[in-house]
Formats: structure tokens, C-alpha cells, sequence
């Protein structure tokens, strides 16, 4: 299955840019991420994980005891990934190169799917049957992004049959695996 667009080395590159000049100019990774309820122990997929920005975040949150999945279509991505975790010592996270929308992690493993900045880039039905795939019985999964409409996003999910909407608040939606 294909994405609806995947982005080139350089296109990664000038985004990987632009993400270090609006961390350094207002960083809100941290105190954003801790909105999303990652509590130590859990499981979390960093779907669509790009160079890492939230991913040693989540690795923090969940604790030695939890452990992240940073995936993502793009081997340049998980390699800013892994650099930027081994700058911070960060020893939880499993990097996963996906294969169209497989993303390699394991089923029902995920307390939550973070999917950050990423959902426009995708099919919707793919992406979602993976994300359903991948979480646990009570899995949730996590939309944040401002590039589509959140009536689109919500419609989307919706249309799945496989989530429900669960919590909304200015930066994020929360939706609650269905049980089928």
C-alpha cells in the first residue's frame, strides 16, 4: 500500500531544519508530550517518528520500565532518531523501519499509539488497522497535528470502525481501541 506522499532525503532534511529552529526558538516538546497521559511502564509507538523529536520524550516518560516504538518509513529518520538518543542515553526505544503501513512492531504490545504531525501523510484505513493491530485490548491511540481538519481526522476514525473517540483538547485527539 502506498502513502499518500512519502518525503524525499532532502525534503526530511529541510524539515529536520525547520523542527530545530522552532525547538530552539519556543521548545515545547516536553511539556506538550506530558499532556498526552505516558505514564512509566507503558508501551508507546512513536508513529511516524521523524528525526526523534518526541521520542526520547516518550522514552522518559514511560521509564526504564516502559518501552517505546520509534517507527517510521524513512532509514534517515531512524538514524536522527538513534543519534539523538544516544546523546541522551536513552536505552528503551526499539527503532522499526516500517514496510508500507507494517510497521514491523508486534500485535497488541501498545498502551498508546502517538501518531505526532504525521496523519496527513497517510491513508487513513491502513494506517488505522495497523494502529489497531499494534495496541493493546485497552490501547489507545493518540492524533496531534494541524494540517487537516479535525472533523476530517475525527470522520476518518470514525469511518474505521475501529476506534472511539474518547477526549479532545486544543492540541490532541484520543481515541479508545474498539473491541471487534
Amino acid at each position: 500500500m502506498k502513502h499518500k506522499r512519502r518525503l524525499s532525503h532532502g525534503e526530511f532534511k529541510v524539515m529536520q531544519a525547520i523542527m530545530k529552529l522552532v525547538d530552539l526558538v519556543r521548545p515545547y516538546v516536553p511539556g506538550r508530550a506530558e499532556t498526552f497521559g505516558i505514564a512509566r511502564g507503558m508501551t508507546v509507538v512513536d508513529y511516524g517518528c521523524g528525526p526523534g523529536r518526541y521520542t526520547a520524550e516518550f522514552a522518559r516518560l514511560s521509564g526504564a520500565e516502559g518501552k517505546v516504538y520509534a517507527v517510521d518509513l524513512l532509514e534517515i529518520a531512524l538514524r536522527e532518531t538513534e543519534k539523538r538518543l544516544k546523546k541522551r542515553g536513552v536505552n528503551n526505544v526499539a527503532l522499526m523501519l516500517a514496510k508500507g503501513y507494517d510497521s514491523g512492531v508486534p500485535d497488541g504490545v501498545a498502551d498508546i499509539v502517538c501518531a505526532v504531525d504525521m496523519f496527513h501523510h497517510v491513508e487513513e484505513a491502513p494506517f488505522l488497522k495497523e494502529a489497531y493491530r499494534i495496541a493493546k485490548r485497552d490501547g489507545t491511540m493518540l492524533i496531534s497535528g494541524g494540517h487537516q481538519s479535525r472533523s476530517s481526522i475525527k470522520k476518518s476514525v470514525a469511518d474505521s470502525g475501529l476506534w472511539e473517540l474518547t477526549e479532545e483538547n486544543k492540541t490532541t485527539i484520543k481515541f479508545k481501541k474498539l473491541i471487534t
